[in-house]
Order: structure tokens, then sequence, then C-alpha cells
């Protein structure tokens, strides 16, 4: 027997919104590097004033180093002249600061089981990029998936947006 549209169930719409509050802070990040055979020998500063110029310059990386927000293999490093191996895992922890303002309420237009359509307000961002590393519609969807909300949170416990519209575009 083929089913018609008469026999599928009706979508539902809801007129629901969601979202939390944005921190005063985001949580900052954390870059990785491994090192490689080649980079043996140098030291942290060489390693991060060379491979990461554009990031910060030379001064920027002897604060970074010395304020501790490196590790090597997860111990803090603050010598800026400290010599690293092969295979060793850098990590440079990005201190969290103050995201630009960003509206945080989704307002959620339709629901499934596998799928929410949100209204998604001008000034906030899709995905995780520049400034905004939390002020996102993604960050909304994952605190709402964590908190098991939505239907699809029992399915899907990593929202992914499929469409994005820019920052500054509503919709």
């Amino acid at each position: 027997m083929s089913s018609t549209a008469n026999d599928r169930e009706p979508l539902t719409v809801s007129s629901r919104s969601f979202g939390e509050p944005w921190p005063e802070f985001n949580d900052g990040l954390l870059y990785r590097d491994t090192l490689k055979p080649s980079e043996s020998g140098s030291t942290v500063i060489e390693f991060y004033s060379s491979k990461h110029a554009n990031s910060a310059p030379l001064q920027g990386w002897f604060q970074r180093i010395r304020n501790g927000q490196i590790t090597i293999d997860g111990s803090v490093v603050t010598d800026p002249n400290t010599v690293i191996r092969a295979g060793s895992e850098l990590v440079y922890h990005r201190l969290p600061w103050k995201e630009p303002d960003a509206p945080y309420l989704l307002e959620v237009l339709f629901e499934d089981d596998d799928l929410i359509a949100l209204n998604k307000p001008s000034g906030l961002q899709v995905l995780p990029g520049g400034l905004f590393q939390q002020r996102t519609v993604l960050t909304q969807l994952q605190r709402q998936a964590t908190k098991k909300c939505f239907s699809l949170a029992r399915q899907e416990p990593h929202p992914v947006p499929v469409h994005r519209l820019g920052r500054g575009t509503s919709g």
C-alpha cells in the first residue's frame, strides 16, 4: 500500500523560543600543535614566533609564554627558551574574551523527530568564527540538546546547522 500526502501526520508548528543569556566571557580557545621532526631542537619562542607569526608579534608570544598560556605535553612552560622535541604536543590557551553583543533567543518555527527550523535574529552568528566563538546559534542548539528539551537530543546529541545565514541576516 502506498503512502499519500493525506496519510502523513500534519506538520507541527511551534511558537516557542529558547536560549540562555550569554556569559560575560567565553571559554577561550585551545590551539594544538604536534612537533614535526624538522622542528625538533627549536625553542618555544622560535616555534611560535615563526610558525604563528601572523597571530601575534614576537613580544606577544613572549608575554603568552611567561603568562603560562602554553603547555608542552600537558606541563605549563614559562621559559621561552625551553627546547622542544619531535612528537611533543604544544597547546596554546587563548584566554577568554568578551564577545560582541548578540541576541540569544531563537524562535522555533517547526520541530519533529529529525529537524528543527528556527527563526534566527539579525546579529547572531550561526557558526563559530572570528570574535564569535560561543555567541552562536550552534551553541544555543548544543545547550538545548544537552538539556534534552527537544526530540533531536534523544537521537542526535550534536545538532548541526544545515543552512547558514550571515550574522547580519534574519530568517
